[in-house]
């Protein structure tokens, strides 16, 4: 959520920054600053029906004292008065308030001044490319029929079983996601990255204070009997760990790593780019998220981005990075720099991660604060980013490395998967 200061000091700078997003916010900032002159009023109207009624108390309590108690009780008519106008004033300053929360969360984070305008994924920035696409040999065939093939992957038994976009994973196949989760993990604590494993289901404050709720509403599973959220990603439990939460300087950086299955519904999604593994609705990712000093969060994204870059060199994928444009932003983001890696079987290029800042937008909604070197409470920066999701790392090693022979797999993951082909 935007700071409320940001809106009223920066209204126009607000307006022509989220128009990178492609959302004309004009209207809708100038009603929260309209509702904001208000509800300060009714606050102040507040403060000051509480001065007068503490000033009376103080009053009424040196009368008795004094034997005054007809003048005593003249004053505490007007005592009574003010209780039934504080009330008053109460219910107004929360219809207030809520009105103007109303309105905060439809707004998106304002994107960095770096990021390219443009309407979707076409209008992306390349920031980067690296590694040889893969010469396949005549008869190369896709990741799904590779699974059927060395049956490691059944997707007709998932269909059968739950439904479409809920895979099993057999024999090798499973052994590799195994042998991957691993490997991500590793790599991260390694890097300094603290170890988390996650509940797999989140309550509605959760949801609000990474921005999923109530943006990604309809994307996420919901369980109505329990008022629970399947998780989208592990950012959310992870993140929400520091919800209403101060740290000192002296924490920082806060690195967290965690592994979980995620699930999103992926309403609308249909065609030949969801084949296979290209698309699911229940996956397996390892996720980074780092709580950052506001003015060290751009270095962390550089970092975290180098970061990712490594495990897919380790991986020997050829990949390229994106800078996202405007139109192809999260609502939370600030500057995302997304992940692509070739599947040569495919043709075509697979997003595997996004590296993200957000800035203060989450951490504004979870209360998630530090005090710094004066003393003064200020709001964290928070990113995280895929490190890796699975599914599509798996179809571009499958697809890549397939000869008459078998499916080779990289070095540095022949060690966790204990095979170096897949036969």
């Amino acid at each position: 959520m935007l700071e409320l200061n940001y809106i009223r000091e920066n209204t126009a700078e607000a307006a022509a920054r989220l128009s990178i997003k492609n959302i004309d916010a004009e209207g809708i900032l100038k009603q929260i600053i309209e509702i904001d002159v208000r509800r300060r009023e009714a606050q102040k109207e507040l403060d000051d029906n509480l001065a007068e009624s503490n000033a009376l108390a103080r009053q009424i309590g040196d009368l008795f004292k004094s034997g005054k108690a007809a003048e005593a009780s003249d004053l505490k008519a007007r005592t009574a008065t003010l209780k039934v106008l504080a009330k008053e004033l109460q219910e107004k300053f929360d219809g207030l308030l809520q009105e103007q929360n109303n309105l905060l969360v439809q707004l998106p984070n304002v994107p960095h001044p770096s990021v390219p305008r443009g309407k979707s994924a076409e209008d992306n920035e390349i920031v980067h490319s690296e590694g040889e696409i893969p010469a396949l040999y005549e008869g190369a065939i896709p990741h799904w029929d590779l699974a059927s093939k060395y049956d490691i992957i059944d997707f007709e038994l998932g269909n059968k079983v739950t439904g479409a976009g809920f895979p099993f994973y057999k024999g090798q196949g499973a052994r590799l996601q195994r042998a991957l989760i691993n490997f991500f993990l590793d790599n991260a604590i390694e890097a300094g990255y603290y170890e988390i494993q996650p509940p797999l289901v989140v309550n509605e404050a959760s949801g609000y204070g990474t921005g999923q709720l109530p943006d990604k509403d309809g994307q996420m599973y919901f369980c109505d009997l329990d008022k629970l959220y399947l998780i989208p990603t592990a950012e959310v439990p992870v993140t929400n760990i520091y919800r209403d939460v101060i740290l000192k300087g002296s924490d920082f950086p806060v690195k967290n790593v965690a592994y979980s299955n995620c699930f999103r519904r992926e309403a609308g999604s249909y065609g030949k780019d969801v084949r296979g593994l290209n698309r699911l609705h229940q996956f397996d990712k390892v996720e980074i998220v780092q709580i950052q000093h506001p003015e060290k969060s751009y270095e962390t994204l550089e970092e975290m981005r180098s970061y990712v870059a490594g495990l897919l060199r380790k991986l020997e994928l050829p990949f390229r990075i994106l800078k996202l444009c405007g139109g192809d932003m999260s609502f939370t983001s600030s500057l995302t720099y997304d992940f692509e890696v070739y599947s040569a079987a495919q043709q075509r290029w697979l997003e595997v991660s996004s590296v993200s800042n957000f800035e203060s937008f989450q951490a504004n909604r979870m209360k998630l604060r530090f005090k710094d070197e004066n003393g003064k409470t200020r709001l964290c920066h928070t990113l995280n980013g895929s490190a890796l999701a699975l599914p599509r790392i798996v179809a571009a090693l499958l697809e890549n490395n397939q000869s008459p022979e078998g499916i080779r797999i990289p070095s540095a993951l022949a060690k966790y998967t204990g095979y170096d082909t897949i036969r």
